[in-house]
């Protein structure tokens, strides 16, 4: 994985190189050898899938050593979440760019279309960056990536095969057209894709980019028992390599109970869901993350309780969730749409279809599984065009994505019969 990268003094000569039609690649600009290497470094975790913490470590020590360093603190945003806490990091990547090169002024250029959900906008950026810069490894990967969001499978494809034809000694464009792949619904291609990223990941890492699509795919062919075989197999890999001490596995849990429960295996959600808290407490989250990890710990129970039939309390958990969001004040709102998920999954479990109707179209509607929870509540009232179209949105989502692969299937079969 290399960067082209130049210290300032060099940079008349470099212009005059690129003028001269030679320069195929992006220069980005820095007067240390130090940062240029611990940005490629941070390159490099990211293409392996490294934890957001381990990338943010390189870009901020390529910081520390040269602090005007656009690339290095563009690196650091695209670690940083939630987005919101990565706009100081952009915003100075973008200042600091007035002293880069061309290319990387360019490049920052057509990230900020991506931020600002101008997507073919910054697709068009991205394909004039090929035209001047060929043999640019970073700019076909966010040509792939921007259309694979787009639903341009066939271009997307083309892109990431170009990117592994410049290097293709890391997993993550392997992955991606493994998803492109599985967004199309041929699942045995998207797996031997996957696989070869498998093949490929860094010593110490069980990269989730993989090994949830990898599951996934089996579960859009209705393969519950493999999909489950392969949360586990990435659950015994993540804490096998200690990864990410900040994070624990409570999130793998959390999928494995989702997948049982929307499969009525009901007693094997409960328990997912409550082992899966365990990991929670003694970690090193912020009280405020184990607070919301507890909120989701009441969710999963509550919706498991409702299939389970136990409807009162169900509800006790809705009423649970709502009160932890109403105190939460401000900061509780973010979790609205969360509890209209909730409480409208109750009322549906309990057969309040209305009920149901009016609070999932308060729920999260961008969430394809929140949408099929809608249009089985549609369907339930009898108003079938209204579920109809829910079900059509929900095959036009381009996320991969445990709600998807959720909800898909089922929206697929439904168009078919109504």
């Amino acid at each position: 994985m290399r960067l082209r990268t130049i210290g300032a003094a060099a940079l008349c000569a470099a212009a005059a190189t690129a003028q001269a039609g030679d320069a195929k690649t992006i220069t980005f600009t820095t007067k240390s050898e130090e940062a240029a290497r611990q940005a490629q470094e941070a390159v490099r975790r990211i293409e392996t899938f490294q934890q957001a913490a381990q990338i943010q470590e390189a870009a901020k020590k390529a910081i520390a050593a040269d602090p005007d360093f656009a690339w290095g603190h563009y690196l650091l945003a695209a670690a940083t979440f939630p987005p919101p806490q990565a706009k100081p990091e952009h915003d100075k990547a973008l200042e600091l760019a007035a002293k880069a090169s061309p290319a990387e002024q360019k490049y920052l250029a057509a990230m900020k279309l991506n931020r600002e959900q101008k997507g073919k906008e910054a697709l068009e950026a991205f394909k004039q960056l090929r035209v001047e810069y060929p043999d640019e490894r970073l700019v076909y990967m966010m040509i792939g990536q921007l259309s694979l969001n787009q639903g341009l499978f066939e271009d997307a494809q083309k892109a990431f095969e170009k990117a592994i034809a410049l290097d293709g000694s890391t997993p993550r464009a392997y992955a991606f057209i493994g998803n492109a792949y599985m967004l199309q619904g041929d699942y045995a291609k998207a797996r031997a894709q996957y696989d070869a990223a498998l093949s490929k990941r860094a010593p110490g890492t069980a990269p989730g980019g993989v090994f949830y699509p990898r599951s996934l795919s089996y579960l859009y062919e209705g393969n519950v028992d493999q999909a489950l075989a392969g949360l586990q197999a990435f659950l015994g890999e993540y804490k096998q390599n200690k990864l990410d001490a900040n994070f624990p596995e409570v999130f793998i849990w959390n999928s494995i109970a989702r997948i049982n429960l929307e499969n009525n295996r009901l007693e094997a959600a409960m328990k997912a869901y409550e082992e899966g808290f365990k990991s929670v407490p003694g970690s090193t989250l912020s009280d405020n993350d184990k607070k919301v990890w507890e909120g989701r710990l009441h969710h999963g129970k509550g919706r498991t309780l409702a299939r389970m039939g136990k409807h009162e309390e169900a509800w006790k958990e809705a009423e649970t969730i709502k009160k932890m969001i109403d105190e939460g004040g401000e900061e509780g709102k973010q979790y609205v749409p969360a509890y209209h998920y909730m409480a409208g999954y109750v009322k549906l479990e309990a057969g309040d279809a209305k009920a149901a109707v009016e609070h999932l179209k308060q729920s999260d509607l961008n969430d394809p599984f929140h949408k099929l929870l809608l249009a089985r509540a549609y369907e339930k009232t009898g108003d079938k065009a209204a579920a109809k179209k829910a079900y059509e949105e929900i095959l036009a989502f381009k996320t991969n994505n445990l709600e998807r692969a959720l909800a898909y299937p089922e929206a697929k079969k439904k168009l078919a019969s109504l």
